[in-house]
């Protein structure tokens, strides 16, 4: 491991992506530190320490943005934006031809897409600073009361001021998306990734701090060695594929022959990744941010209220466990019925020659095909499941803090993205050597 390491940086190319990628992703979290115009930092520190920075409506949001969001940074949407824009970009290929269309048309149909996405993440952090911004004057961004730092996180509200700020935050995410593109362009993985690689990883010393502190070195250890056993859980999973075989009749174009290869159909036992967990969180937070907006600060509240906040604030609650692995799972067949279409494969297959052994080309063959995904979504689902309910598991037992590392989200992204990440490296070292990292 460690000659194939010292390969890496004797590699001159490879060296300078990897240098270029780690220069990228220290600006990132520079910014991710420096606050905001008309910001009262000492305040904000002061309410973290005092409320550990975990606000239930806004946990994901925050770990998604390495925790710069809480701070009130330039960088305070991070990459929720871009995420967002994706994601219904993806959808709307569903709902409009023209999207559909335009992904179909190859690379400049991408292109196209892409420029629309762009447009979409400054329109979506225009919208979600501006809330931001608002939720932070009125003092309820950490969802807390009898915190006088907490009510004070701006030295100045005027209107100019606040626009400020929105337009900073607006203009850091544009930033964030450009340094994406570079990575992506001259360094090592996918930009994006690499950058919410970065956001979430950032917060593990302090979420392992916090738990160290909080129940004693017994459970610190006992936290560390679940982590691992969940991380190579989660490795084994991630690298499960069920792989259907096609085989491709021979063919005579002119006086060649085509075809005649053997090859398979890799379907992930994990195909939608971590998005059902991503779509999830985000529905369970309407009900809980309707009952934050109408509750009176004056009189008892309504009892639909008082519900919400006992039933579906709170991830320690069983009921609002289990609707959480319940929208997971739902939201795994919706995911993966979009972003699969067995029809289009079986006639890309029929076009080229391409068959199942046993199975007539055509309709017979998308049927196969979606008895097949539809049986192994099945246990995807529920490892989503089950790996997003570790940390709401982990609040109920131990007492650790939302923000516990070894689960949910952060725990999907943070090995996916490692396991792309060290196989692009890999695929560079086997260009320039026979071996590459690994074995």
């Amino acid at each position: 491991m460690f000659s194939a390491i010292a390969r890496i940086f004797r590699t001159p190319d490879l060296r300078r992506k990897i240098g270029f990628t780690l220069a990228i992703i220290a600006i990132y979290r520079f910014g991710a530190h420096v606050p905001a115009p008309f910001v009262n930092f000492p305040n904000v520190q002061d309410c973290i320490d005092q409320t550990s920075g975990t606000d239930g409506l806004l946990s994901l949001v925050n770990l998604f943005s390495g925790g710069a969001l809480l701070q009130l940074s330039i960088f305070a949407l991070g990459v929720m934006p871009y995420i967002t824009a994706t994601i219904i970009t993806q959808l709307l290929r569903v709902v409009i031809p023209h999207f559909e269309t335009l992904y179909k048309e190859g690379q400049a149909g991408q292109a196209k897409l892409t420029q629309y996405t762009r447009y979409l993440t400054i329109a979506l952090a225009l919208l979600q600073s501006t809330t931001l911004v608002t939720v932070a004057r009125t003092g309820q961004l950490f969802g807390v009361t009898g915190v006088p730092e907490c009510t004070q996180l701006l030295v100045n509200d005027v209107w100019w001021a606040q626009l400020l700020m929105i337009i900073t935050m607006t203009a850091g995410t544009g930033l964030i998306m450009w340094f994406a593109e570079l990575v992506t362009e001259r360094g090592i993985g996918n930009g994006m990734s690499l950058l919410i690689f970065t956001s979430i990883a950032a917060t593990f010393p302090s979420a392992m701090g916090a738990i160290l502190a909080a129940r004693g070195f017994e459970i610190f250890l006992l936290v560390l060695a679940v982590g691992i056993i969940v991380v190579a859980l989660v490795v084994f999973v991630e690298q499960s594929q069920r792989r259907i075989p096609v085989q491709y009749a021979k063919r005579m174009v002119g006086r060649r022959t085509y075809g005649g290869t053997n090859t398979y159909i890799p379907i992930k036992v994990n195909t939608a990744g971590v998005v059902p967990v991503i779509f999830a969180s985000s529905l369970l937070y309407i009900p809980a941010l309707i009952a934050q907006f109408n509750t009176p600060t004056d009189t008892a509240p309504p009892e639909w209220v008082t519900w919400i906040s006992t039933y579906l604030t709170t991830g320690d609650h069983p009921l609002y466990m289990a609707v959480y692995f319940l929208l997971i799972i739902g939201f795994t067949y919706f995911y993966v019925a979009i972003t699969f279409n067995p029809v289009e494969v079986a006639d890309n297959m029929k076009k080229y020659g391409g068959f199942i052994p046993g199975i007539r080309a055509g309709r017979p063959t998308a049927e196969y095909l979606d008895y097949v995904l539809t049986r192994i979504t099945l246990p995807g689902s529920i490892y989503l499941g089950l790996i997003a309910l570790i940390p709401l598991v982990a609040l109920a037992t131990v007492g650790a803090n939302q923000n516990f590392p070894f689960g949910g989200a952060s725990i999907l992204i943070i090995v996916g993205v490692g396991l792309e990440t060290v196989k692009q490296i890999d695929a560079q070292l086997q260009q320039r050597h026979y071996e590459g990292l690994l074995r």
